[in-house]
């Protein structure tokens, strides 16, 4: 039997897994011990390599740092004001704010503890850190340029609340950045969730076959270089970012990015 016929998400257990989540996460916030842990998301690729000129101190987290890039570059947010939903440790949007000068970027997290770290490891004119809920988010009606989002929304118990969330924040012509990933026998409620969702749908596409080719160059990279990994898949082992690159690659979920406007 294929992985991919193998991977099945009972509704009950994939609602269990939605409740459980803010605790994993915050479990993970007070055992990380090092302040380089800074990235929660998987990693990527493209074929030919993206190249991104990264400073020294990026380097190790470089295919953590290309899905962020991948997914934040489909508009231009050079001076606009910039809201990350489900931020994580923070290293996404240290990243963006230093290479894609947005006028400010505002990284929220229901985390308390990630917040906490995210305000004590990241400090750079612009960018700011709160705690908060995706499905009820603390900005004013159209007050926002761009919302980003990325890997957090399979973690939300109400995801159309959600994108009604991202509607009511945005200006009109803002933009809703977005990545993330379903098992297959979610991927139909995914869809038609995002077809009502109150924005016009700019682009999507799968994402598989280059978050394969970043896990796995990741993987080999901190086996066989002197350059480690820090971000939380390594963290994991070799083993596991394996077994995640060959359920992507057999299709047992799917990996997509999309870009949303808002009218």
């Amino acid at each position: 039997m294929a992985v991919k016929d193998r991977v099945f998400v009972h509704p009950i257990t994939w609602k269990l897994h939605q409740k459980v989540q803010k605790y994993i996460y915050r479990d993970i916030s007070r055992r990380t011990d090092s302040e380089d842990c800074v990235f929660f998301n998987w990693a990527y690729e493209q074929d030919p390599p993206m190249a991104l000129p990264l400073e020294a101190a990026d380097e190790p987290n470089r295919y953590c740092i290309q899905l962020y890039h991948a997914t934040a570059t489909q508009t231009d947010l050079s001076g606009k004001q910039v809201l990350e939903v489900g931020c994580g440790h923070g290293g996404g949007g240290s990243y963006l704010m230093r290479t894609l000068h947005p006028a400010s970027y505002t990284g929220l997290d229901l985390n308390p503890t990630g917040i906490a770290f995210c305000q004590k490891r990241h400090n750079l004119a612009g960018l700011d850190f709160v705690q908060g809920d995706a499905e009820d988010l603390p900005f004013a009606d159209q007050s926002l340029d761009a919302v980003l989002n990325v890997e957090s929304s399979h973690c939300y118990p109400n995801f159309p609340r959600f994108l009604a969330e991202v509607e009511r924040v945005l200006r009109p012509g803002g933009h809703f950045l977005y990545c993330d990933l379903r098992p297959r026998d979610r991927v139909a409620a995914w869809e038609a969730d995002l077809a009502n969702a109150p924005m016009r749908m700019l682009s999507q596409r799968e994402i598989n076959p280059e978050l394969a080719r970043g896990l796995r160059l990741g993987r080999d990279r901190s086996l066989h270089t002197s350059i480690p990994e820090s971000d939380l898949q390594a963290r994991w082992s070799p083993w596991m970012a394996g077994m995640v690159e060959r359920i992507l690659q057999s299709g047992g979920v799917s990996y997509r990015m999309y870009s949303f406007a808002k009218a």
